[in-house]
């Protein structure tokens, strides 16, 4: 018997703020997240030495790479943890339906995604002087992507956490299924940067909507199956 929508809310909170309350003390998965991008952003700056025109059309291509690297990052170790310590079979025992712990994981690793994003974009509109990131469109597009990229993560990530080469097979699996999200969330990105008409930023925003219900849907109906195995 499928639980109720509030058992279902009630378990998938309970998985994120138990995600955020491990974090917090140990700080282990945002210290890495956020390093890592910063390293990104600081190499790509020294490496761009390019005029002022050149440098807003890779600012979207730029910060896709840093937050996908960074995201494939935090999705790795944040199912490894819960495997090292056996807190995933303890979650698998629980008296509740698995498409909370997909939906607790992916709200939880879409919070600190989101926390580096907030950080990094700062940062690199300092760096690059570039304020057009700041716009609401940007910031939505931002958001979209972000969910795309960290739904079908979770799933992703759970199934390779099973393996012994996880740290590399994640990568593999993801980077192929994710191109679509990513090369819209940079067309549209770019696209509101460089100020493009709104009829050129529909088409991947577009996309980038299906894409995020399309894989939602499927991430909810096969994780139950993923984790069985």
């Amino acid at each position: 018997m499928k639980p109720s929508a509030p058992s279902l809310l009630k378990a998938t909170f309970a998985i994120v703020q138990k995600d955020l309350a491990a974090e917090l003390r140990s700080r282990e998965l945002l210290s890495a997240m956020l390093v890592f991008s910063m390293l990104v952003i600081l190499i790509f700056n020294f490496a761009l030495e390019l005029n002022i025109d050149v440098r807003k059309s890779v600012t979207a291509g730029v910060l896709w790479t840093t937050f996908a690297f960074a995201g494939t990052l935090g999705l790795n170790r944040s199912m490894a943890v819960e495997k090292d310590r056996g807190c995933m079979d303890g979650l698998l025992l629980a008296p509740v339906d698995r498409s909370a712990i997909f939906f607790g994981k992916a709200i939880s690793n879409l919070a600190f995604m989101l926390i580096v994003e907030a950080i990094v974009i700062p940062m690199y509109a300092i760096l690059y002087n570039e304020t057009r990131i700041f716009q609401p469109e940007f910031l939505g597009v931002l958001l979209l992507g972000s969910i795309g990229y960290i739904a079908v993560g979770t799933l992703l990530s759970a199934m390779s956490v099973q393996t012994r080469t996880r740290d590399v097979l994640l990568p593999i699996l993801l980077f192929p299924v994710a191109v679509p999200v990513l090369l819209a969330s940079v067309k549209a990105s770019g696209g509101i940067i460089t100020g493009a008409p709104f009829a050129e930023i529909l088409t991947p925003l577009n996309l980038l909507i299906v894409y995020d219900i399309v894989f939602i849907a499927i991430s909810f109906m096969v994780f139950d199956y993923v984790v069985e195995e």
